[in-house]
């Protein structure tokens, strides 16, 4: 398999795959969700919007899963950059990790289950607007908290490939945005 300038092997199915799924899961939520909003499709289902929505955070759970463990055999499948090898970028990739948990769980306290999870789709609202952190340092703290630990996953694994998936992960999440307002 040729490498490119970039060290990444294109040609790799665990690379396309791990891309589909990057691409694939926010818009499965965000198609779901809304087709829920409009139909209330899985509310007849399930007879209840809170049973509703808990079944579809647990689509998003294991997807979201799923995705983490195809980048990761990805990164694995790829070639490691020895440059990247060095006690600064693994203190780096864990200093990125840090935040970008900090800020996917503040952002998962501040909202809560439902709030986290599409809950406004299926008619469950929060009383009001979250303005406490991270929300009031970022508008989407949990899409950027989300890059930021796979940027980190990236430095730790030495992977360029990593740092290419990462950087589709933001692209999607940023593209995804238009759609969520």
């Amino acid at each position: 398999m040729a490498v490119d300038e970039f060290g990444i092997i294109w040609s790799d199915k665990n690379l396309q795959f791990a891309m589909f799924c990057i691409i694939f899961n926010p818009i499965y939520w965000n198609v779901v969700a809304r087709l829920n909003y409009y139909t209330k499709f899985l509310e007849k289902i399930f007879e209840s919007k809170k049973i509703a929505c808990s079944v579809f955070a647990v689509t998003i759970i294991l997807l979201g899963f799923y995705r983490d463990w195809l980048f990761t055999i990805a990164m694995k499948s790829q070639p490691a950059n020895p440059m990247f090898d060095s006690l600064i970028v693994h203190c780096l990739g864990w200093l990125l990790i840090a935040i970008g948990t900090s800020l996917v769980l503040s952002a998962f306290f501040a909202l809560g289950f439902y709030g986290c999870f599409l809950g406004d789709y299926f008619g469950i609202l929060l009383p009001e607007k979250v303005t406490a952190f991270p929300f009031n340092i970022f508008n989407n703290p949990m899409y950027f908290g989300s890059f930021l630990n796979f940027l980190g996953t990236s430095l730790l694994y030495n992977s360029e490939s990593g740092i290419f998936l990462s950087i589709l992960v933001a692209l999607v999440y940023s593209g995804m945005l238009i759609f969520e307002t």
